[in-house]
């Protein structure tokens, strides 16, 4: 005959829990916690991507050191060197292929392959998804400008911002990545990964030539004062103003500002998870 079954002691609860119940609780972690795991994961996989170290270096080197290099042979000429001049520019390319071009492309895709509708179904907000991809965005920013800059200081770069330039400078690569970060979230949620792509790689193109990002807007005649309220050009003047001037450009900020609610509104009514 087998032995009859001896009744099990229940588990005592642990400290800080509720009598009968299990600890750890399940439950979501706190909302600054799924942020910062968020944008972990999301630097990542873009430093993980070559397609998106192309566009956030590579390309970004190769335009600073063609056109340092090679402004004297086309006649481009500046007031100031012109390592000074492009160096900044070049800094908010750096900004708008991270925080644009390449959170388009990814975000796009991962609508395609449903890992956008999988983070909808988890306790991660909309806002929490924008945060995480924000400050993802923001960490690798910091190693393009560690690049840039080191390039363009071997290049004769010589910046004299000063205090106040560096405040303007650090403002213009916040709002700018939050403007450009707005429109890319509202594009990728709204079209196909394949028109995201091809729109996202087109307006690139069309910003870098002529939205006075790289070149400042007086480069540009008769239409260098409308191409300063494009989110580009806006970008562009502010980092040369804080970096080259050493001084903040208000407009320029305004005009960013604008740009980042126009697309957090857009995006708020337009993305969706799949």
């Amino acid at each position: 005959m087998s032995a009859e079954p001896t009744a099990q002691p229940l588990a005592e609860p642990t400290a800080g829990s509720a009598a009968g119940t299990f600890s750890p609780d399940p439950a979501a972690a706190p909302f600054r916690a799924q942020v910062l795991a968020q944008a972990s994961m999301e630097a990542r996989l873009l430093l993980r991507n070559g397609e998106q170290l192309l566009i956030a270096l590579v390309i970004p080197v190769v335009v600073l050191v063609g056109g340092v290099l090679g402004a004297e042979r086309v006649g481009l000429t500046f007031s100031a060197p012109v390592a000074d001049v492009l160096t900044p520019g070049v800094l908010a390319l750096a900004v708008m292929s991270t925080s644009f071009t390449s959170l388009a492309i990814a975000t796009g895709f991962e609508r395609r392959y449903g890992v956008i509708k999988w983070l909808g179904a988890s306790p991660l907000p909309r806002s929490g998804l924008l945060g995480g991809k924000v400050l993802a965005l923001l960490a690798v920013e910091v190693l393009q400008v560690v690049v840039v800059s080191a390039v363009g200081l071997a290049l004769g770069w010589h910046p004299t911002p000063g205090a106040l330039g560096l405040v303007g400078a650090l403002l213009a690569a916040v709002l700018g990545t939050s403007a450009f970060a707005s429109l890319a979230l509202a594009m990728a949620g709204s079209l196909r990964a394949e028109a995201t792509l091809a729109g996202a790689n087109l307006v690139y193109l069309l910003l870098m030539a002529g939205g006075a990002v790289v070149l400042p807007a007086d480069a540009y005649g008769s239409a260098g004062g409308w191409v300063t309220w494009l989110p580009s050009g806006a970008l562009g003047e502010s980092l040369r103003a804080g970096l080259l001037h050493g001084t903040v450009d208000p407009v320029g900020l305004a005009v960013l500002a604008v740009w980042t609610l126009a697309g957090a509104l857009l995006t708020a009514r337009t993305f969706t998870w799949e």
